[in-house]
Parts: C-alpha cells; structure tokens; sequence
C-alpha cells in the first residue's frame, strides 16, 4: 500500500505539521508515503516525490520532513489549477494516481471540492484536512493556520497601537477574511479594537464611513484622553481601506486636526499567512494528519477531519477532539456558513452586534 498526500489552495501556517504526521504514523506502520508536488496540478504532471525511504528494519521519513514540520508555507507547494475544474482534468488526475491506495487533501474550501469530485467521479480513495486561515469551513470548529494567523494579527495590531498613541491616532487596519469575517471578529476582540468591519454586517459604503466618522470624533473629543482608535476591517468588506480612511477625513479632518489627532489606514494583506505555525496548528495539523491516515488505512473515504465540531452527525475516531464529516455534509454546511444562514455564522454576528458598545468605550 502507498499514500500520497497533497497541499492545495491558500498556503497556511500547519499544513507541514499536517504532512509531517501523515508521514510519520505511515513510516510507522510501514506505508510508503509520496508528496505530491504544487497540489492538483501536480496531479496533471506528476510531480511525485517519495517522502519515506526504505532502512534497517523498515520505513523512515525523510529528513526534510522532520525539518519542515516546524516551518510555515508548504513544503510541498501550492498552485491554481483551471485544468482540474474540467471533467477531463480530473480524469486524468484520477489515472495518474491509480498506482496509489490513498490520498490526504490538506486544504480549503475549493481544495475540499476538488477532493469530493475525485472521490465521487472516480472512486478515489481519500480523506480531507481543513486547513485556512480564514476559519472558513463547515462542519469544524477550527482549521488549520486559524491560530497561527490570529497571533499574527494581534502582534500586528500590538505594534499599531504603539505607534497610534505616540501620534494620537486612529488606525483602520485591514485582514485577510474574502468570505468570513472571522480572523477580523477574533482580533478585535483580542487587541481591544475599538471596531470590528466585516461582511456579514452587510452595512453599505455610506454607513460605513458615518459610523467611522462619529467613532472617531468621539473618542479623541471630551475628556476621555483617548489617545489611539483601532479599527479591523475584513477583506470581505469591498470597499478599500484607504477609500474609508479617505472619506472619514474629508468628514471630520478639520475637526480631527483641531484635537491633534489623524487617521491611517494599514493592510496587513499575506503578512497573516506567513511565520511559523503556533503551538496550536502544529498539534491540531498533526492530529487531523494522524487521523486522517489511520481512517484511510481503515477504508474511509470522501471524508474530512474536524476539530471538536459545532454541528452534529461525525464519526468518532481514536482521536476525542477529531471526527469524521462526510466531504458532500462539509461543503453543504460551507455554504451555508458563508451565505449567512448557519447557525455558526449567526450566533458570530450576534455577538459582535452584542460587543460594539464594548468595543467602543
């Protein structure tokens, strides 16, 4: 028997902690593992490299992962792959890997598809593992490189407001967050953000900048001794950061001079993909890469790992915190998660619509 495994989508701080388990447990047990290079496409050319070799007595990793388990990135690459969105490319997908009785999936939402496809088109025996930073995917309570990004925003915005209150000023800060505001609901929180913007508010450009104008006015007027104002914006949230810092201050830059106080705008942009992955992603990578081998040598398939997950219906696995989610349950739920109808995704809204006061003191 021999497992490939493979990295697709958006890099994110975990996925090597997650090939580094799938390794491990296999050389264990004495399954060859091959890595497949820059995920589906490296499918289409087959760019396959072994990463167990034969020793004394059995199976050992490669150095190179034992290295690269600690790192951020992928090890094994990533690309955009249009060819394997067409039935043909995933046909000649699924005959290049016919020599191979398994395949691990690490990545997003569109990664997840990919695999479902494969799994229901062709019969292609493997499970999934969520992994992005922007806590995306249904059906799991976190993913991996969730953490390791949300330490990088705090850091960030740590650094921010050192800066703000030297020069009394209001800072919109900008994350990574297409479809999900959530890396922008859990840093403002965290950093003791004065505002939290992102899409699932649904407020319009107009509203925005109202909003923005009064928060700022009021927490550098009076006598509150305000000296930083800390805004996170979303990526979701279409309209530029620099539009909205621009338009606040054609409101209120008169106003905001006469108190000796401006306002910036700050993208952090792929700074929040970066780094190594915190102590949290390396061990939620490593356990959904441990159980996601030994559910294909125990012939799961079309299935994801989750972590401790916020719906019902998984599979328990030797892993308490980890269960098994059907692939077709997970996007379904995905979906739901991103057009705002699940649970999850109201129950973050309320709360944050329930925080705004707080965060505004």
């Amino acid at each position: 028997m021999t497992v490939a495994v493979l990295t697709s989508g958006g890099d994110a701080p975990g996925m090597n902690s997650a090939v580094r388990a799938v390794v491990f447990l296999a050389a264990s047990r004495g399954v060859p593992v091959v890595g497949v290079e820059r995920g589906y496409q490296g499918l289409l050319d087959r760019r396959f490299r072994p990463l167990t070799r034969e020793v004394a007595g059995g199976l050992a990793p490669l150095p190179e992962v034992s290295v690269h388990g600690n790192l951020g990135g992928s090890m094994l690459g990533s690309a955009r792959c249009k060819p394997f969105y067409t039935p043909e490319g995933r046909a000649q997908a699924a005959k290049n890997i016919a020599d191979f009785d398994g395949l691990v999936v690490i990545g997003g939402n569109g990664s997840l598809a990919g695999a479902h496809a494969l799994a229901k088109e062709h019969g292609v025996r493997l499970v999934g593992v969520p992994a992005s930073i922007d806590h995306d995917i249904g059906c799991t309570n976190t993913a991996i490189g969730v953490d390791s990004a949300l330490n990088t925003i705090v850091g960030a915005c740590d650094r921010i407001s050192d800066t703000a209150r030297a020069h009394r000023r209001a800072f919109v800060v900008e994350v990574m967050g297409r479809r999900s505001g959530y890396l922008c609901m859990a840093a403002a929180v965290a950093t003791a953000a004065d505002a939290a913007l992102f899409r699932e508010a649904g407020r319009s450009e107009d509203e925005l900048v109202e909003n923005l104008a009064n928060l700022v006015r009021r927490s550098f007027s009076g006598d509150r001794e305000k000296q930083r104002v800390l805004i996170l914006k979303a990526e979701g949230v279409e309209v530029p950061c620099t539009r909205l810092v621009r338009r606040v201050q054609e409101h209120i830059g008169d106003e905001l001079e006469a108190m000796g106080a401006s306002i910036r705008a700050t993208v952090l942009g792929h700074l929040v993909r970066g780094g190594p992955p915190t102590y949290q992603d390396r061990a939620v990578g490593g356990r959904f890469g441990a159980v996601a081998l030994t559910s294909l040598l125990a012939g799961k398939t079309d299935v994801m790992t989750a972590w401790s997950p916020p719906v019902a219906g998984g599979e328990a696995t030797v892993d308490r915190h980890v269960e098994l989610f059907g692939l077709g349950e997970v996007l379904d739920e995905t979906e739901r998660l991103l057009d705002g109808s699940s649970p999850v995704t109201q129950a973050r809204v309320k709360a944050m619509a329930r925080m705004a006061g707080v965060l505004a003191l």
